[in-house]
Formats: C-alpha cells, structure tokens, sequence
C-alpha cells in the first residue's frame, strides 16, 4: 500500500467530477481533490475534457489541508511546455467606454492634484449628470 505523504505519487480512481476539481478515491479508502488548476498546465475551461468519472489516473500528493484532506495534482506528474498557452485575449472596448474611462481618471487626477498642476485658470472639465 502507498502511503499517501506528501511528494509521493499515487494511482486512484476518479469518483466524482465538479466544477472545480476531481475527487480521486485510493485503495486505502482516503479520497483527495484535484483542483482545477491542477489538472493540466494550460487554462482548463471544461474538466470535463481531461478526466472522466471512473478512470484511473497517477497523481501526486501536495500535501493536507488544515482539516487533514488530500491535496493532489495531476498537473505536477506531466511535462511542462515550454510555452504556456494563455487564454485569449479580450477584446477591444467602444470608443465610448474609452472615452469615458479617459474622462473618468483625468477627473480622478485633477481631484487628487488639486487641479491639475500647473494648469492657467479654473479646471475647464465638467462631470455631466
């Protein structure tokens, strides 16, 4: 039987997907979580793409959380890429937002200066209501 201390690595069975991890049960009787985040190096949108309910899968022991329950990786048993892929990039705002949001932190700035150093006269921005 595998002891189950941190560093080792161990062979289980799946027993229940989440949203947030899998839930890998041992022969000894002691279950783990697999979090999310450690299923795979990449960003992992459907958990369901990379384990399935049933399936035996290696993993290693990170160690206990304060309550004495297994924290375990599957993430730190694969070869890292050299690369990691990012997800994608949000897109653009409208120019509107980004006027407003222009407006909004040069507002922030005069209030915040008391002004706007060094400008000639009153501060010529109004806020609209």
């Amino acid at each position: 039987m595998v002891q189950l201390d941190p560093g080792a690595v161990a062979s289980g069975r799946v027993t229940r997907v989440t949203d947030f991890g899998a839930f890998i049960q041992f022969e000894n009787g002691e279950t783990g979580l697999v979090h999310i985040s450690q299923i795979a190096h990449s960003f992992v949108r459907n958990i369901h793409d990379h384990v399935r309910e049933g399936e035996n899968v290696d993993v290693k022991v990170l160690g206990r959380d304060e309550r004495g329950r297994l924290d375990l990786s599957i993430k730190e048993l694969l070869e890292e890429p050299e690369e990691i892929p990012r997800p994608r990039a949000i897109g653009r705002q409208s120019p509107q937002f980004e006027a407003k949001l222009r407006s909004f932190m040069r507002d922030a700035k005069e209030r915040t200066t008391g002004g706007g150093g060094g400008k000639k006269g009153p501060a010529t921005s109004k806020r609209k209501k």
